[in-house]
Protein backbone atom coordinates (compact mmCIF):
# COMPACT_ATOMS: atom_id res chain seq x y z
CA UNK A 1 0.00 0.00 0.00
CA UNK A 2 1.09 3.20 -0.99
CA UNK A 3 1.35 5.87 1.80
CA UNK A 4 -1.90 7.83 0.72
CA UNK A 5 -4.06 4.31 0.15
CA UNK A 6 -2.53 3.16 4.12
CA UNK A 7 -3.84 7.03 5.40
CA UNK A 8 -7.09 6.36 3.74
CA UNK A 9 -7.71 2.86 5.30
CA UNK A 10 -6.54 4.28 8.76
CA UNK A 11 -9.32 6.97 8.13
CA UNK A 12 -12.11 4.28 6.99
CA UNK A 13 -11.26 2.22 9.95
CA UNK A 14 -10.72 5.64 12.72
CA UNK A 15 -13.78 7.17 11.75
CA UNK A 16 -16.22 4.11 12.30
CA UNK A 17 -14.83 3.69 15.96
CA UNK A 18 -14.60 8.01 16.39
CA UNK A 19 -18.36 7.94 15.12
CA UNK A 20 -19.26 5.71 18.41
CA UNK A 21 -17.10 5.82 20.49
CA UNK A 22 -15.77 9.88 20.28
CA UNK A 23 -12.56 10.68 21.04
CA UNK A 24 -12.28 9.91 24.20
CA UNK A 25 -14.16 6.06 23.77
CA UNK A 26 -11.66 4.99 21.53
CA UNK A 27 -7.97 4.07 21.27
CA UNK A 28 -5.50 4.09 19.04
CA UNK A 29 -3.86 0.84 19.86
CA UNK A 30 -7.37 0.02 18.75
CA UNK A 31 -7.61 1.47 15.61
CA UNK A 32 -4.13 0.33 14.94
CA UNK A 33 -5.45 -2.98 15.19
CA UNK A 34 -8.15 -3.00 13.32
CA UNK A 35 -5.77 -1.17 10.02
CA UNK A 36 -3.25 -3.95 10.77
CA UNK A 37 -0.38 -1.46 11.26
CA UNK A 38 1.26 -0.65 14.57
CA UNK A 39 -0.27 1.82 16.61
CA UNK A 40 3.38 4.22 16.33
CA UNK A 41 2.46 4.36 12.36
CA UNK A 42 -0.52 5.59 13.56
CA UNK A 43 1.45 8.31 14.66
CA UNK A 44 3.68 9.19 12.16
CA UNK A 45 0.56 9.17 9.78
CA UNK A 46 -1.31 11.78 11.97
CA UNK A 47 0.48 13.21 15.03
CA UNK A 48 -1.75 12.75 18.10
CA UNK A 49 -4.95 11.19 17.91
CA UNK A 50 -6.76 14.29 18.23
CA UNK A 51 -5.62 15.59 15.48
CA UNK A 52 -6.60 11.58 13.65
CA UNK A 53 -10.04 12.34 15.31
CA UNK A 54 -10.46 16.06 13.59
CA UNK A 55 -9.11 14.52 10.36
CA UNK A 56 -12.39 12.12 10.68
CA UNK A 57 -14.83 14.97 11.58
CA UNK A 58 -13.58 17.30 8.63
CA UNK A 59 -13.74 14.29 6.42
CA UNK A 60 -17.68 14.01 7.37
CA UNK A 61 -18.21 17.72 7.22
CA UNK A 62 -16.43 18.10 4.03
CA UNK A 63 -18.57 14.75 2.32
CA UNK A 64 -21.28 16.38 3.52
CA UNK A 65 -20.37 19.53 2.16
CA UNK A 66 -19.80 17.72 -1.43
CA UNK A 67 -23.47 16.32 -0.92
CA UNK A 68 -24.69 20.17 -0.66
CA UNK A 69 -22.51 21.18 -3.88
CA UNK A 70 -23.82 17.79 -5.54
CA UNK A 71 -27.66 19.66 -5.87
CA UNK A 72 -25.83 21.53 -8.23
CA UNK A 73 -27.76 23.77 -10.59
CA UNK A 74 -30.24 25.23 -9.19
CA UNK A 75 -30.64 28.37 -6.79
CA UNK A 76 -33.42 29.62 -3.96
CA UNK A 77 -35.62 27.10 -2.44
CA UNK A 78 -35.25 24.93 -5.93
CA UNK A 79 -31.47 24.43 -4.39
CA UNK A 80 -33.11 23.94 -0.95
CA UNK A 81 -34.88 21.24 -2.37
CA UNK A 82 -32.51 19.07 -4.28
CA UNK A 83 -29.86 19.98 -1.27
CA UNK A 84 -32.54 18.36 1.17
CA UNK A 85 -32.94 15.41 -1.27
CA UNK A 86 -28.66 14.82 -0.72
CA UNK A 87 -29.16 14.91 2.77
CA UNK A 88 -32.11 12.23 2.93
CA UNK A 89 -29.70 10.21 0.74
CA UNK A 90 -26.65 11.00 3.12
CA UNK A 91 -29.10 9.40 6.25
CA UNK A 92 -27.64 6.05 4.60
CA UNK A 93 -24.22 7.13 5.70
CA UNK A 94 -24.44 6.76 9.79
CA UNK A 95 -21.36 7.12 10.21
CA UNK A 96 -20.88 10.69 8.57
CA UNK A 97 -23.69 11.92 10.57
CA UNK A 98 -22.57 10.43 14.06
CA UNK A 99 -18.73 12.33 13.03
CA UNK A 100 -20.55 15.25 13.01
CA UNK A 101 -22.30 14.77 16.11
CA UNK A 102 -19.18 13.88 17.82
CA UNK A 103 -17.13 16.77 16.62
CA UNK A 104 -19.60 18.85 17.86
CA UNK A 105 -20.13 17.12 21.49
CA UNK A 106 -16.11 17.13 21.75
CA UNK A 107 -16.36 21.19 20.99
CA UNK A 108 -18.74 21.24 23.37
CA UNK A 109 -16.79 19.92 26.02
CA UNK A 110 -14.81 22.95 26.21
CA UNK A 111 -11.95 21.77 24.33
CA UNK A 112 -10.89 24.89 21.91
CA UNK A 113 -8.73 22.94 19.66
CA UNK A 114 -11.43 20.56 18.72
CA UNK A 115 -14.34 23.61 18.68
CA UNK A 116 -12.12 25.67 16.30
CA UNK A 117 -11.67 22.88 13.86
CA UNK A 118 -15.46 21.80 14.05
CA UNK A 119 -16.49 25.43 14.08
CA UNK A 120 -14.31 26.08 10.72
CA UNK A 121 -15.87 22.93 9.33
CA UNK A 122 -19.38 23.71 9.82
CA UNK A 123 -18.53 27.25 8.49
CA UNK A 124 -17.52 25.64 4.99
CA UNK A 125 -20.70 23.54 5.24
CA UNK A 126 -22.89 27.00 5.87
CA UNK A 127 -21.12 28.72 3.70
CA UNK A 128 -21.60 26.16 0.74
CA UNK A 129 -25.47 26.13 1.46
CA UNK A 130 -25.68 29.62 1.54
CA UNK A 131 -24.04 30.24 -1.52
CA UNK A 132 -25.49 27.54 -3.37
CA UNK A 133 -28.76 28.80 -2.82
CA UNK A 134 -28.58 32.25 -2.22
CA UNK A 135 -31.45 32.75 0.26
CA UNK A 136 -31.78 34.38 3.33
CA UNK A 137 -29.40 33.76 6.76
CA UNK A 138 -32.85 32.39 8.14
CA UNK A 139 -33.63 29.80 5.26
CA UNK A 140 -30.36 28.48 5.61
CA UNK A 141 -30.59 28.39 9.52
CA UNK A 142 -33.95 26.28 9.41
CA UNK A 143 -32.65 23.84 6.94
CA UNK A 144 -29.37 23.32 8.48
CA UNK A 145 -31.70 23.03 11.44
CA UNK A 146 -33.74 20.30 10.27
CA UNK A 147 -30.85 18.65 8.77
CA UNK A 148 -29.67 18.59 12.76
CA UNK A 149 -32.59 16.95 13.53
CA UNK A 150 -31.77 13.99 11.14
CA UNK A 151 -28.31 13.52 12.60
CA UNK A 152 -29.75 13.55 15.78
CA UNK A 153 -32.47 10.97 14.57
CA UNK A 154 -29.67 8.85 13.12
CA UNK A 155 -28.01 8.57 16.39
CA UNK A 156 -30.78 7.90 18.14
CA UNK A 157 -31.75 5.35 15.42
CA UNK A 158 -35.36 6.42 15.66
CA UNK A 159 -35.94 4.48 12.69
CA UNK A 160 -35.91 1.09 15.09
CA UNK A 161 -38.70 3.28 17.29
CA UNK A 162 -42.56 2.39 16.62
CA UNK A 163 -43.58 4.83 18.65
CA UNK A 164 -45.81 8.19 18.46
CA UNK A 165 -43.09 10.92 18.17
CA UNK A 166 -40.47 9.00 16.90
CA UNK A 167 -42.71 8.53 13.74
CA UNK A 168 -43.18 12.44 14.38
CA UNK A 169 -39.95 13.10 14.29
CA UNK A 170 -38.61 10.80 11.02
CA UNK A 171 -41.72 12.50 9.07
CA UNK A 172 -40.37 13.57 5.16
CA UNK A 173 -39.55 17.33 4.99
CA UNK A 174 -41.59 18.38 1.86
CA UNK A 175 -40.61 20.82 -0.92
CA UNK A 176 -41.93 23.93 -0.21
CA UNK A 177 -41.22 24.00 3.42
CA UNK A 178 -38.91 27.35 3.23
CA UNK A 179 -41.61 29.17 0.93
CA UNK A 180 -42.62 31.38 3.55
CA UNK A 181 -39.12 32.48 4.35
CA UNK A 182 -38.54 35.50 2.81
CA UNK A 183 -36.61 38.96 2.85
CA UNK A 184 -40.04 40.19 3.85
CA UNK A 185 -40.66 38.20 7.03
CA UNK A 186 -37.32 38.05 8.37
CA UNK A 187 -35.86 41.67 9.12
Amino acid sequence: MTGQERRAQVLAVAEQEFAVAGLHGVSTETIAHRAGITQAYVFRLFGTKKQLFLACVDAAFERMTLAMLGAGGASGLEALTAMGREYDAMLADRTTLLLQLQGTTAAAAGDPEVRDAVRASFGRLWQAVADTAGLDPVAIKAFLAFGMLLNTGAALELAEVDEGWARQARTRIQPGLFNHITTETNQ
